[in-house]
């Protein structure tokens, strides 16, 4: 087996999620961390056993032992690293949103995509394994013709500062979410069956000293096929992440719960330790979820990519849909100013 070797630009919040995925995928070594500050960069490389921290981005993508690059970090970066990237002929892996705005996204994608290497985007929801079983069972005929997909995810809020400004993000709580919920309805749907039409709701209800975006927000997609997308997508709901998707058809119906239906219930008096992604409390009535990057698709994603590097295989996931749901959030927040339904252009 190719060992592909990885570099991880970005030792903050989802890097780690990264490297919990990486640690169950074969044949890989992730041989550098790289991060804007350097002192961040070595405590990650301490953590996680990796050979090499740096500050120094020019340098690590000009390596040629390096096989696969893998963007983790803030929304704002991702474009200027993306093209240098590309620029240099490298295989590369972003997380999601792949652009704060549809036009950066599509600056990434066609940069990518000329550049001849492989592309990967990171989008975890659709790499979920009970989401994985849903979609295989719909694509059985299982519940008929899908009719209509709705999909929450909401929390108290990101964790980090740079995260609530819109200007470095490209949005609210409907950008950072939103993204999860169009890929799922997406993937239910099928990616033959278009999104013509977004109409979007957004508020800024409780943060209004920490964001200028919206911290609640409803999004509706309008499918080719008729059938409606649904997502409620929240940065003020307690409890932790709350992961949830249901997918109605013709002739039945499928629920997924990853953080509401854990297998794990617990009551507590004293502290429990870490209970789960965003927890506001960690004792009392609590839900741990046991093997979180498996449970959200980390380790499935990761491993996807892997391969296709070792393989020379096209990802499931491109920077081609990374674009296509930066167009339909771009939409969203034209639908939430105008009040009305916008329709996407083939």
């Amino acid at each position: 087996m190719q060992q592909v070797n990885i570099a991880m630009l970005g030792a903050g919040f989802v890097a780690e999620f990264y490297l919990q995925g990486l640690a169950n995928v074969a044949g890989q070594t992730v041989k550098a961390v790289y991060s804007r500050g350097l002192d961040k960069a070595q405590a990650f490389a301490t953590r996680w056993a990796i050979d090499q921290a740096t500050s120094d981005l020019d340098t690590l993508i000009a390596r040629n032992d390096i096989d696969l690059f893998i963007i983790a970090l803030p929304n704002e970066a991702h474009l200027p690293v993306s093209l240098a990237l590309s620029k240099a002929k490298r295989n590369q892996v972003c997380t999601k949103p792949l652009g704060r705005t549809a036009a950066e996204a599509l600056e990434i994608w066609h940069a990518a995509r000329d550049s001849g290497m492989m592309h990967g985007y990171a989008e975890t929801e659709v790499f979920a394994p009970c989401v994985v079983k849903a979609a295989d069972m719909v694509a059985n005929g299982g519940i008929g013709r899908t009719l209509w997909v709705r999909s929450r995810e909401s929390h108290s809020g990101p964790h980090s500062a740079h995260f609530w400004d819109v200007e470095k993000t490209g949005g609210g709580a409907m950008n950072d979410l939103g993204c999860h919920c169009i890929s799922a309805a997406r993937l239910f749907f099928g990616k033959q069956d278009r999104i013509e039409k977004v109409m979007a709701w957004g508020r800024r209800l409780v943060h209004h000293d920490k964001t200028e975006g919206e911290d609640n927000a409803l999004l509706l997609l309008q499918f080719a096929s008729g059938g409606l997308g649904h997502c409620e997508l929240s940065w003020t709901t307690k409890g932790g992440l709350d992961l949830r998707n249901e997918v109605h058809g013709t002739d039945g119906s499928i629920f997924t719960d990853v953080t509401r239906g854990t297998p794990i219930t617990s009551y507590t008096t004293k502290s429990a330790g870490y209970i789960i992604e965003k927890s506001d409390t960690d004792s009392g009535w609590t839900r741990p979820l046991p093997e979180e990057a498996f449970a959200y698709g980390y380790q499935a994603e990761m491993r996807h990519f892997v391969e296709c590097v070792r393989d020379k295989r096209v990802p499931t996931e491109t920077y081609e849909d990374g674009y296509i749901v930066n167009r339909i959030l771009d939409a969203g927040y034209q639908s939430m100013r105008s009040g009305e339904w916008v329709s996407l252009n083939p």
